[in-house]
């Protein structure tokens, strides 16, 4: 904790870095309302000759995600690209060939398999499962699933998890998404392939995505390149495995564990990351240029 710094506002730390892999929902809006402050700061280093790429957890394609943004009126200059753990999902379908899939999650993720040639059937026959979340995000928790998971582990079943976010915020509230579900099946013995933070394949696509839009094409070392997020178990602990520095945003998931954002208590912000052993290089209570 001793190297990592506390800093109000973005831009006199931003000269270090040429790339961002910012993280979305926590940083950039909330799922109801986008975060202007934010957005702009992000604008603002692309301005200056950033290049941004927004790595998100919702499981959706890229073009959906860009859809959600534009209807909550992020702005378009504040990035380059995005990668999301839907595209990393389709990847793996695709490569499923004619296997039968059984979907675990609400109807309006059906997007994920779009253009796919897919077929689907029920977990009873299923060759292997995509889990994009919880049914009824509002009103079920993981242990309402103990039973299906159970019966998935019988028959030895993948699940290919498409969010590993275990909660995420949306307004004031807290849900569950898929990667509480994954993690209660891996707790059991299943086998999971995780398509997202803070697992290597998204940083990887993520990295891809910044070498097509980076002058003459080359991403610039590592050390050139910085995440930002929310979240201690996605955010900080895959930027740490990928080996890229992270700047930690402390108004999203975790807020309520250090008192108030507005003044976070410094010793509760130290013993969380104490607890995962890595802390991040930097700390803010927003992202704010």
């Amino acid at each position: 904790m001793e190297s990592t710094i506390f800093i109000e506002r973005f831009s006199a730390f931003a000269k270090n870095y040429d790339v961002l892999l910012c993280d979305v929902w926590g940083v950039v809006h909330n799922g109801i309302a986008v975060f202007t402050q934010a957005a702009d700061a992000l604008a603002r280093f692309r301005t200056d000759g950033g290049r941004v790429i927004l790595v998100t957890n919702a499981p959706y394609p890229a073009d959906a995600v860009q859809r959600f943004l534009d209807r909550l009126g992020v702005r378009r200059d504040a990035y380059d690209a995005i990668t999301s753990p839907g595209d990393v999902t389709r990847t793996i379908v695709a490569a499923r060939g004619a296997e039968e899939v059984f979907h675990l999650g609400p109807p309006r993720d059906l997007s994920i398999f779009a253009g796919l040639n897919v077929t689907f059937a029920p977990v009873e026959s299923a060759d292997y499962v995509v889990c994009s979340g919880l049914v009824d995000d509002k009103t079920e928790a993981p242990e309402d699933y103990r039973a299906m998971l159970a019966f998935m582990y019988r028959r030895s079943l993948v699940m290919v998890c498409a969010n590993p976010d275990v909660f995420v915020e949306r307004g004031d509230a807290l849900i569950y998404c898929a990667g509480a579900l994954a993690d209660a099946y891996a707790a059991l013995g299943g086998e999971v392939l995780y398509c997202g933070k803070p697992h290597s394949p998204i940083y990887e696509a993520a990295i891809n995505h910044a070498a097509k839009v980076v002058s003459g094409g080359e991403v610039p070392p590592l050390a050139r390149v910085l995440a930002i997020g929310d979240s201690i178990r996605t955010d900080l602990k895959g930027a740490a495995a990928f080996g890229i520095d992270c700047l930690f945003v402390v108004s999203g998931l975790h807020a309520k564990q250090i008192g108030s954002f507005e003044a976070p208590d410094l010793a509760a912000v130290k013993l969380m990351f104490a607890a995962v052993g890595t802390a991040p290089k930097a700390v803010t209570r927003r992202l704010v240029w």
